[in-house]
């Protein structure tokens, strides 16, 4: 069964409009005057079309979970989380990027969104102790949540030493690793990539389960990136190494 709250609410145009393509919405709420924005217009069209129920009101704010929700909000069916095989399976070879306890979920969202760009095809993320993903991440993410396996875990080390199991490098993003990101050659076979949460970073635990903590060269001056900022550039340097971008 899928965890309550796993893109059961979404807010915001992009992530609406992805759950209304994935089939999963089964109503609406917009406001009046966003339906004389062609967008908006359309939108409604569609949900009818697909007899999604369509509620107008004047001003939605006063229910939305999110700062901007853009003027529509979406119920939906829950998102079912997969297997970590299935994970594993979503890209060939395999990508997956595995979240070690994200606080924020604007940064959970928006380093999703950087990996569906760069052809990641899962996320692993904690069931507990983690950014939910609920309205924020899903805005965030802009419809990316919608392209991705999401496995839910106990346990990141234990996930991680699973994910070993089924032939996968596990690839830490640690300030203090002793090799560059850049060039690191195990990009180019089946990985997962972990990201630790902002401040801390990975756990002691789940740094020791890792095959390789590596850095992002920087000049100077910046304590830490942010971590989407870290995993954009990671995701983006598998996907390099690859092919999967020029």
């Amino acid at each position: 069964m899928a965890s309550a709250g796993i893109g059961d609410r979404v807010e915001g145009l992009h992530a609406v409009g992805a759950a209304l393509d994935a089939g999963r919405v089964r109503s609406i709420v917009v406001e009046s005057q966003r339906l004389d924005h062609p967008v908006y217009a359309a939108l409604a069209e569609a949900a009818e079309q697909a007899s999604v129920a369509v509620e107008v009101v004047d001003d939605l704010r006063p229910v939305a979970t999110t700062d901007a929700p853009q003027g529509v909000i979406a119920r939906c069916r829950p998102i079912e989380p997969v297997a970590l095989s299935d994970a594993v399976a979503a890209s060939d070879p395999a990508a997956v990027l595995v979240f070690d306890h994200i606080e924020d979920p604007r940064n959970l969202g928006a380093a999703v969104r950087s990996a569906v760009a760069a052809g990641f095809g899962a996320i692993v993320v904690p069931r507990r102790r983690s950014a939910p993903l609920g309205a924020t991440a899903f805005k965030a993410a802009a419809g990316t949540l919608e392209q991705v396996a999401i496995t839910e875990v106990g346990s990141i080390p234990e996930a991680l030493q699973r994910l070993n199991q089924l032939g996968l490098w596990r690839v830490g993003l640690d300030a203090s690793g002793e090799q560059s990101l850049f060039g690191f050659k195990v990009l180019v076979d089946p990985v997962a990539i972990v990201v630790g949460a902002e401040g801390s970073g990975l756990s002691n635990l789940t740094a020791r389960r890792c095959d390789a903590l590596v850095r992002i060269p920087q000049r100077g001056g910046v304590e830490s990136l942010n971590a989407s900022v870290a995993t954009a550039l990671a995701v983006f340097e598998v996907a390099r190494m690859r092919g999967w971008v020029s």
